[in-house]
């Protein structure tokens, strides 16, 4: 009988560490006073407040979270990205409670938090999904690493969508809407719309890129000379099959990769490298399994690099 090799298991970023990103600020939500509405073309509208929402159970997932960027600048790198244990429920489970109607076609997230953004005012924070994807995808969260949702990530309730960029995972989440057509907001059919390579026409930002970071050593970092590890995480909407690094504009060698854990987590590669005393530029470079590979320069998911000074003596 063969053996099975475990999975790994997935590294969280401490909550301290977690990216905060908000257009229309933070609202103050008293949870006891908090409700989510599920409504539109359904048949049985519901409304929750947070014990209903409790009832519903808890389950967990292990996943990535990652940061587009500006909509004003698409093309720069953030390289925000965390990984978390969210734990809550799929809005398949509501979804099958409200009983979509046949006309309904798009699914819409409205979060609480109102406000101004580039000289609009009176804005609401809403983004939309196809219905098929938004019921096979998105989980409601009311847990982050074992903990309540903290006020700046989405307290009481937010909407998770794995492997697509933050900007669809709306925060402070009050209603759930069904329709028959994409919801009309800045944050929708304005902002966060981009043309991917190969296409003429804009699409929504929704499925992340393929993309990697390097997380040790850190850019700037003083190590000792001699036998570095060089590791890092890498991600995509599939499985990373390679991660090449290449130090001071050498070849790509090939680091070792983990293999993909049961979740939409990241991948932990690392490569063992001779470095010289001096100055060194290191990068990486994903590819995943369908042959998305990471440009070299000019887009949002440029291969990322640092640069570390390799000392004699011991890392200071």
């Amino acid at each position: 009988m063969m053996s099975q090799v475990p999975l790994p298991e997935p590294d969280f970023t401490p909550l301290d560490d977690v990216f905060v990103r908000k257009h229309l600020g933070v609202p103050d939500i008293d949870v006891a006073d908090w409700t989510l509405t599920v409504e539109g073309l359904v048949e049985r509208p519901l409304r929750l407040d947070m014990a209903a929402v409790l009832a519903l159970g808890a389950e967990r997932l292990p996943a990535f979270h990652e940061c587009f960027g500006s909509p004003f600048a698409p093309d720069v790198p953030t390289r925000a990205v965390a990984q978390v244990e969210w734990a809550g429920v799929p809005l398949a489970v509501l979804l099958d409670r409200a009983v979509p109607r046949a006309a309904a076609r798009h699914v819409w997230f409205e979060g609480a938090d109102t406000g101004s953004f580039h000289g609009e005012d009176g804005l609401t924070y809403v983004k939309d999904l196809p219905l098929e994807v938004a019921r096979r995808d998105v989980f409601l969260a009311h847990r982050m690493n074992g903990e309540p949702l903290r006020a700046e990530h989405g307290h009481p309730l937010r909407a998770v969508v794995p492997r697509m960029f933050g900007t669809n995972s709306v925060k402070w989440l009050t209603r759930i809407v069904l329709a028959d057509r994409r919801a009309d907001n800045m944050f929708t059919t304005r902002f966060y719309n981009r043309v991917l390579p190969g296409d003429t026409e804009p699409t929504p930002v929704r499925e992340v890129d393929v993309s990697s970071k390097l997380f040790a050593p850190r850019d700037g970092a003083r190590v000792a000379a001699g036998g570095v590890e060089l590791s890092g995480r890498a991600w995509s909407t599939t499985e990373i099959v390679a991660v090449g690094i290449s130090v001071d504009g050498g070849p790509w060698e090939s680091a070792a990769v983990d293999a993909p854990g049961a979740g939409p987590t990241w991948q932990r590669f690392a490569l063992i490298r001779e470095l010289a005393p001096g100055a060194h530029r290191i990068r990486c470079r994903a590819t995943d399994r369908v042959g998305r590979v990471q440009p070299l320069e000019g887009a949002r998911n440029a291969v990322h690099e640092v640069t570390v000074e390799a000392a004699g003596g011991a890392a200071g």
